[in-house]
């Protein structure tokens, strides 16, 4: 094994200029996911150079203890500012206290901070002394794979375990840009290994102090280049083909308040002032649309305790508009083994197709298969804590693993609900086919309430994330929002159409769904990870053997 290299400890005077260094990365890093701070074409170049920061200060970092504090330093900022809007749904609607919904951010932060920690470590571990000045430009490309190796590995594992928080993947800030075209083959955590890759590839060429040192860090940098250069190429490649006639698709964005949205005596004027929304008379027959879909709760009470007038007024609305109507709603089901409670949507058809469903028995529905920790399920031990958030619907059962589509004239249409769509894995395993009787679906649909975050970033971080999903299967997705963004998607990924957030009011387009499976709907994650592990492990192999 080679020895550990000598590694010059910094002047105390000068010791805190890293850990700040790693905070206002962290900083940086968390206005790229989403327009608004920075504009859209920024985003990929932005993160990259945040986390290029991160890289050169874990390169240069004494050991890994030292590393993995300056990687948790820049998770606590990423996080604490990137996901502010926890605050929000805390304090304002659950009825938390100011000081304790900051501190629950900030430990939450702080937990999410650990898995970067983790990878700037085990980079730290793996790049310490690895060999000879003559080899340094091939030790340079390993460090690189090394770095973008565990950070994806980190990334994989924060959306995986104890149900996954995808949220800031550094993957989506790449929706737009060189690597976009990666998506259809590797997912967001390809485009995390390319973004991290980059970064590495910065951090190198920017320590090059010598000959030898520039050509390692020029060849890193070279092979970034190439890797954007087959992106850009791999954008005119077509993944899907149309798949029947378009769909005419009318999407309400209600804009209820979330105060207003639980009051009792307002359930019946805000449900009238909803229907009269969705019933809005098209421009032409031409645009009347065959779906009408209304967002994640639009019924805020179990679809069992609807009054029969409600269900009559929503039932007459379908007739009037010769449409079916897909309205999210928590669904309850009694079973021979016990009450079923799931945060769902159902499906009311016009009469002269389907006979008219009982609220006890629709036609279609569909239960949402991947909770909310804290907002839609209780992890054990956390009852005390969404007692004091007062929180509505707080304790769902999970949907069956597959659910069929609905099928509305020549499509069938694959429906999520809220932060389901952050996990490109579930979104692709609806579009692949499961036998002759398992369709995949033509179009995604995303039925959404972020008005729990306010209208900041939440609202545009999540659209940047649906975009993803109809980048990785070359669907469609339409978005159906109480506040913001509702939005049509195309299959490119490219937002076609979108309502203000934040205002009532509908959209209505005509979208075309698609058949074909990208090798991210055939594969999954699988690729990545393989080639995740394989670059970790020649970087271990090395760590202890040296160069050939």
């Amino acid at each position: 094994m080679p020895p550990e290299p000598a590694v010059e400890t910094p002047a105390p005077r000068r010791a805190w200029r890293a850990p700040l260094k790693a905070l206002l990365a962290g900083g940086l890093q968390a206005l790229c996911f989403a327009p608004g701070p920075l504009p859209a074409w920024s985003l990929p170049f932005v993160q990259i150079a945040s986390l290029a920061i991160l890289a050169a200060l874990t390169f240069q970092a004494p050991g890994p203890r030292r590393a993995a504090a300056l990687g948790w330093l820049f998770g606590l900022a990423q996080f604490g500012i990137g996901v502010y809007w926890l605050t929000i749904s805390m304090h304002e609607f659950g009825g938390l206290p100011l000081p304790l919904a900051i501190a629950a951010l900030l430990l939450f932060s702080a937990a999410m901070a650990v898995y970067g920690a983790g990878a700037c470590a085990l980079t730290a571990w793996l790049c310490a002394g690895h060999g000879h000045p003559e080899r340094r430009a091939p030790r340079q490309i390993l460090n690189a794979i090394a770095w973008a190796s565990a950070w994806t590995l980190a990334e994989w594992l924060r959306g995986t375990l104890f149900t996954g928080f995808t949220w800031l993947n550094i993957g989506y800030a790449h929706v737009e840009g060189m690597f976009a075209a990666w998506a259809p083959f590797a997912g967001v955590y390809g485009l995390a290994w390319l973004a991290a890759f980059s970064a590495a590839a910065v951090a190198l060429m920017a320590r090059a102090k010598d000959t030898a040192y520039d050509r390692g860090a020029a060849g890193v940098v070279g092979l970034a280049l190439l890797a954007g250069l087959l992106g850009i190429a791999g954008g005119h490649i077509v993944w899907s083909r149309p798949l029947g006639e378009p769909l005419m698709v009318r999407l309400v964005q209600p804009a209820t308040p979330q105060s207003d949205k639980f009051q009792p005596e307002l359930f019946l004027p805000t449900q009238a002032r909803i229907q009269r929304l969705a019933t809005l008379a098209p421009k032409s027959e031409a645009d009347r649309p065959a779906v009408v879909i209304l967002p994640e709760t639009v019924l805020p009470i179990f679809q069992d305790q609807v009054p029969d007038s409600v269900w009559r007024q929503w039932r007459e609305s379908a007739e009037s508009m010769r449409a079916t109507f897909v309205l999210g709603a928590p669904l309850h089901v009694a079973t021979p083994v016990g009450d079923r409670y799931t945060n769902g949507a159902i499906a009311l058809r016009p009469r002269d197709t389907d006979t008219a469903p009982s609220p006890a028995d629709p036609v279609w529905h569909y239960d949402k298969r991947h909770l909310v920790p804290f907002g839609e399920f209780i992890p054990p031990g956390f009852h005390w804590f969404v007692r004091a958030l007062r929180i509505p619907l707080g304790d769902f059962d999970r949907g069956p693993a597959y659910q069929p589509p609905l099928a509305v004239g020549d499509q069938l249409v694959a429906f999520d609900i809220c932060y389901e769509d952050t996990f490109g894995e579930e979104i692709a395993a609806t579009v692949a086919p499961d036998g002759p009787d398992a369709p995949g679906a033509s179009i995604l649909a995303n039925l959404s309430n972020l008005a729990w975050f306010g209208d900041g970033w939440a609202l545009r971080q999540h659209l940047w994330i649906a975009r993803m999903r109809a980048l990785e299967t070359s669907r469609p997705m339409v978005r159906a929002t109480n506040t913001g963004a509702t939005a049509v998607i195309d299959a490119q990924g490219q937002v076609l159409g979108a309502l203000e957030p934040g205002r009532p009011g509908v959209l209505d387009a005509e979208v075309q769904g698609t058949q074909g499976l990208t090798p991210y709907v055939r594969w999954g994650n699988a690729p990545i990870l393989i080639w995740t592990l394989l670059g970790l492990l020649l970087a271990v192999r090395k760590r202890r053997y040296g160069p050939a």
